[in-house]
């Protein structure tokens, strides 16, 4: 059986579209802002990922919002750009404006569904509800034929009125119908449930395409997602790295691992190209400033590695013993040595385009090099991991409005630590010389003096990127301020100034993040 959708053309039953929602229900995450241009830059990323559907963001939420859907919708070619709105008439006509250029466009509309989200959230009468469920779906089909309705905590909205809602839905022409398990409250015989419940019981189903999006405060969204899928879903909402609201979401790159390992549990196919996974997931990683923990599945730095005695010596006899996926499958390839200070910028181009930069222009090329050939005369050995890190650092945050252009500091036992920094504020180059307790907390004081702030400093913390003692530190750091948190990451070879990198990180961040606003509630 084929469905004819109108941005994807006849349906095989066993392909499984794949729905990123990593710039907009990802974002959402405390501390995960991202600005425009790094929003373009994970749109990008995503894109040549192959991933069919971008949700590009909530336009209503604030005109960042909007002008980044936007920005993508102009951009972005090949993924469908969805936009989300509520049922309100205003967010649907934010959303359509916002979606206008795109080359595929979707809008997503939602209303709560459930009792408890009525009652208390909406504070809407059922019939109400529905009432409102069409006319959205009617409205949003003014600016696209591509509509998606979901029904915000449909795992735990009374069954009748979740057919009678997917029912009003289907008959004002939506072309995707969305169950979320909003609160990730579900196991997966509920979504299995579900989803062949919905399907057999309303009249139009099998002319729509089904979606599931799974929250994993139980630590079951992508074993939900996968059960979906046998109850007739063939949409999976996701995220790269699994980030999202409270715990997250189904991790797109769990999900679509899981498909293509086990086609005998789960025989559908997704246009993936899972070489790009793990070099997607280190560009979300250093946009959002928050690495993923060593035991991740698939992108987790522990994920291939093997110190058990027994699993050495089965690998060694045969891989197969102990990984029922090869790591350069994901993307991942083995450190090796690559460059030196002796390297031109032919061959440094060469080596960006293998780990996956082959976008960058030239001023972002030039401006990567000449960090590379500073990086290769103070390390004895440079691998693709210190690459990587110099690039993101360098080239991903390259429009920030707070950028870092030299620090000194002064250190020892005797005299109470001391920095000299210079910053770039839109523009304008600013400096500070400041002590402090040690010389980070000097260099913090110093870009407190430069550009004046109240945030607290929540977490610091550094990690290697490569062994040895000329490793370039990796340095975290968290910024809060009235209740917004952020993270920020740095590199360097010398650690004081890779905290300073992430501080700067962390600022341009939170920056971003005091411009936007949340929408106005719904009301009855």
């Amino acid at each position: 059986m084929t469905i004819n959708h109108p941005n994807f053309g006849a349906m095989d039953e066993k392909r499984v579209i794949i729905f990123d929602t990593t710039l907009r229900d990802g974002e959402q995450s405390p501390g995960f802002s991202m600005n425009i241009d790094e929003k373009l830059r994970m749109a990008e990323a995503l894109a040549a990922l192959g991933v069919d559907v971008i949700e590009a963001g909530f336009p209503i939420a604030s005109p960042g919002d909007f002008e980044s859907v936007n920005r993508i919708a102009q951009s972005i070619r090949g993924p469908v750009i969805a936009g989300l709105a509520r049922s309100a008439p205003n967010d649907i006509a934010r959303a359509g404006e916002a979606i206008r250029p795109a080359e595929r466009k979707r809008i997503h509309t939602f209303i709560s569904t459930s009792p408890l989200h009525m009652k208390y959230k909406l504070r809407m009468e059922p019939e109400a509800v529905l009432e409102a469920v069409g006319k959205s779906v009617t409205l949003a089909r003014d600016f696209t034929d591509d509509v998606e309705w979901s029904a915000e905590d449909g795992t735990r909205t009374d069954m009748d009125f979740l057919c009678r809602c997917v029912e009003a839905a289907i008959k004002a022409g939506a072309t995707t119908i969305n169950i979320p398990d909003t609160v990730g409250y579900a196991v997966p015989e509920d979504m299995e449930r579900i989803f062949s419940t919905v399907r057999e019981r309303v009249p139009g189903a099998d002319r729509v395409i089904f979606s599931t999006h799974c929250h994993n405060d139980l630590g079951l969204a992508v074993a939900n997602a996968l059960a979906s899928l046998k109850g007739g879903a063939r949409q999976i909402e996701c995220t790269v790295n699994g980030i999202g609201e409270r715990a997250g979401n189904a991790s797109l790159e769990e999900v679509v691992m899981a498909i293509r390992t086990r086609q005998d549990s789960n025989p559908y196919v997704s246009q993936i190209e899972t070489t790009r996974l793990l070099r997607t997931s280190k560009l979300l990683s250093t946009v959002t400033g928050f690495d993923v923990q060593p035991n991740k599945a698939i992108v987790g730095r522990n994920a291939f590695a093997h110190e058990s005695g027994i699993h050495q010596d089965g690998m060694l006899k045969n891989a197969a013993t102990y990984e029922i996926m090869t790591p350069e499958s994901v993307g991942w390839q083995k450190t090796s040595l690559v460059m030196g200070k002796h390297s031109g910028r032919a061959a440094f181009r060469d080596k960006l385009n293998a780990l996956g930069y082959g976008d960058i222009g030239d001023n972002a090329l030039n401006d990567a090099f000449a960090r590379f050939k500073l990086l290769a005369d103070r390390k004895k050995v440079v691998y693709d991991e210190d690459i990587v890190a110099l690039v993101d650092d360098e080239v991903v945050r390259s429009n920030e409005s707070i950028k870092f252009v030299s620090l000194e500091v002064w250190a020892g036992s005797k005299d109470k630590p001391r920095a000299r920094l210079e910053l770039e504020v839109d523009g304008v180059v600013k400096t500070a010389d400041e002590r402090g307790d040690g010389p980070v907390d000097a260099a913090f004081n110093a870009i407190r003096a430069v550009f004046p702030h109240m945030a607290e400093l929540q977490l610091f913390s550094v990690g290697a990127v490569t062994e040895g003692t000329d490793a370039q530190a990796r340095c975290t750091v968290r910024l809060a301020e009235e209740g917004k948190s952020v993270d920020g990451q740095g590199a360097d070879t010398d650690t004081i100034v890779a905290a300073v990198r992430a501080y700067i990180h962390a600022l341009n961040k939170l920056v971003t993040k005091r411009a936007r606003t949340a929408p106005e509630a719904l009301s009855a």
